[in-house]
């Protein structure tokens, strides 16, 4: 019988439903491409423009910089280089190049460094550049290269299955959700649409169609609703909203050159964006813990099922919580360590616009993660006490 269960896991017809999900939330993903990034005619190309390009260093003619002791031996001053383009339309050529170098941007060039440089062209035909950053790009690859090297190695094939699922996930967020907001969609549902799809299509390419997925579907988007329906709540209580957060001014600079994007509901995205992973990983730990309870034991009823999930979902809470509220504090040191710094009374640090936006992300991210464990225990329980069952789902 184990033999025969075995073999039926591979079957057309279990991974003919895999497929068909995939290539539906595929072609959503697509179309939704192909419509975002539409080009619009604006008329003629404007005859003075800027390219980033890529450039080594070639030798340094000036150079005034000197260490500040006060940026903690931060270097500041100007250079003047002589740089051979590597990238672009002016690929060999060799430019004289600036760089303005400060505490807060840039740092000092060696001979031989790769750079970027901004690249400006002219109506005359003349072009001129200056340097734009250290050129991170083959070192990011490094990282990330060795990213995928360990996850593939500690992970097997479900590593390869997660990294096709956060390939996916990123390309969402940076190819279609972006561009969708820059069309004018509303972010909160945008975010809300694309984070459910992009849920289930990582469920479904871990472990295909079953049970245990579909609970751990469930539980993912009903959290993420819930950290959705949290995060409105909140920040029409605290009149707080994407207009306030950092950067917003140059979205608002933004909407006036005609750019129909909407600012106000970036908070919630953000907390629906940031609470995916963590409601992905309660809800996937939950439904399958039920799943080998259901196996190990058929007779078990859904009540004790319930029980059973809802005693381990506690105990993934409390540290799964802690994890993500640590994360978002962690990602905003800077800020608190400067708003540590003003000595402010507790009713102005209370009242600020940063504290009330941090509260909302935080908590209600954590919202989302605490209440996807009952609601996955409980969809859970309903559709594994349904029936006996002795495979594993």
């Amino acid at each position: 019988m184990k033999l025969s269960e075995k073999k039926i896991n591979f079957r057309p017809k279990k991974i003919l439903p895999t497929a068909l999900i995939l290539l539906l939330i595929l072609g959503i993903f697509a179309a939704l491409f192909v419509y975002a990034h539409e080009e619009k005619t604006d008329g003629a190309q404007p005859t003075d423009y800027a390219e980033y390009e890529t450039g080594t260093v070639l030798q340094i003619l000036t150079d005034s910089c000197e260490a500040d002791e006060v940026a903690e031996g931060a270097y500041r001053g100007n250079q003047t280089l002589l740089v051979e383009v590597t990238s672009g339309q002016y690929k060999g050529e060799t430019l004289l190049v600036t760089n303005a170098v400060g505490p807060m941007y840039g740092e000092p060039a060696a001979v031989g460094q790769s750079i970027v440089m901004t690249v400006s062209t002219y109506s005359d035909g003349s072009h001129t550049a200056s340097v734009y950053e250290y050129n991170r790009t083959p070192f990011i690859y490094l990282i990330l290269g060795l990213f995928l090297l360990v996850t593939v190695l500690v992970g097997g094939k479900t590593g390869v299955k997660s990294i096709l699922g956060l390939a996916l996930t990123v390309a969402m967020l940076l190819l279609v959700f972006l561009p969708l907001l820059m069309k004018g969609w509303q972010p909160i549902p945008t975010a809300f649409l694309l984070c459910s799809l992009v849920a289930i299509a990582c469920f479904v390419i871990l472990g295909g169609c079953s049970r245990k997925i579909a609970c751990a579907c469930m539980g993912t988007v009903a959290g993420m609703a819930l950290a959705m329906l949290f995060g409105i709540l909140a920040q029409k209580l605290l009149h707080i909203d994407g207009l306030r957060a950092t950067d917003a001014e140059a979205l608002l600079q933004l909407r006036q050159t005609g750019t129909p994007v909407h600012i106000r509901g970036l908070l919630v995205a953000g907390v629906i964006i940031s609470a995916l992973g963590a409601v992905m990983d309660v809800a996937m730990s939950v439904s399958s813990a039920i799943g080998e309870l259901k196996a190990v034991n058929p007779e078990l009823t859904a009540r004790a099922l319930w029980r059973s999930g809802m005693n381990i979902g506690r105990d993934m809470v409390g540290t799964m919580t802690n994890t993500l509220i640590l994360a978002i504090l962690g990602s905003s040191t800077v800020l608190i360590l400067y708003l540590y710094s003003l000595d402010l009374s507790w009713h102005q640090l209370m009242s600020s616009s940063y504290i009330g936006i941090e509260i909302i992300s935080s908590v209600s991210s954590a919202i989302g993660v605490i209440l996807a464990v009952p609601l996955t225990a409980l969809v859970s329980a309903l559709l594994y006490g349904k029936k006996r069952t002795t495979a594993h789902c």
